[in-house]
């Protein structure tokens, strides 16, 4: 590498290493903990996690206050910050995930088939197509078969009771024996 390049890249900010090695813990505490049941989880986060997201925040605000407001730490603090209730809902449910990567996983197929679905008719078409994937993905991620579920219930919804739906979601929803049996 030459010197020109190197003096090109951004620098590398105590501030921020220390920021990545806060939350390469957490990671540490969610690699024991993967595929353990939901309140084992939980446990193992009030315990662990809490007490490390408790220091995240205060070390995050006390770097934020030494800092410009316009700076780029200053700036990528303050986005965390604002929504810090969503990232630490991991904390409370033992059922959350504290990443993003599975639902990232899952919409892969979607960039990789952009040129296919570009011409989905309208932004209608495509905010449909959006839906659709989604439910398709969710039915997935519960080990349902997408094509099974949704035949069933855009066959059942119509006369199935508004108070009732949430059977009819992927993770209460059973493939019905009549269909089985014939």
């Amino acid at each position: 590498m030459t010197a020109d390049r190197a003096s090109d890249r951004e620098p590398i900010y105590p501030i921020a290493l220390e920021a990545v090695r806060r939350l390469d813990a957490l990671f540490d505490v969610e690699r024991t903990i993967n595929g353990k049941p939901a309140a084992a989880r939980f446990a193992v986060r009030q315990e662990t996690s809490e007490p490390l997201m408790a220091n995240l925040h205060a070390w995050l605000t006390s770097q934020r206050a030494m800092l410009s407001r316009n700076h780029d730490l200053a700036k990528a603090i303050n986005y965390m910050l604002r929504r810090w209730d969503a990232f630490t809902r991991f904390l409370d449910d033992g059922r959350v995930c504290f990443t993003n990567n599975a639902a990232e996983r899952a919409l892969r197929c979607v960039p990789l088939g952009r040129k296919a679905w570009l011409f989905c008719g309208s932004n209608r078409g495509g905010q449909r197509a959006a839906i659709l994937y989604t439910l398709i993905q969710t039915a997935r991620l519960n080990n349902v078969d997408p094509q099974a579920w949704l035949a069933d219930v855009l066959a059942r919804i119509a006369d199935h009771s508004a108070a009732r739906l949430d059977e009819l979601l992927p993770w209460n929803w059973r493939q019905p024996q009549v269909a089985l049996a014939a």
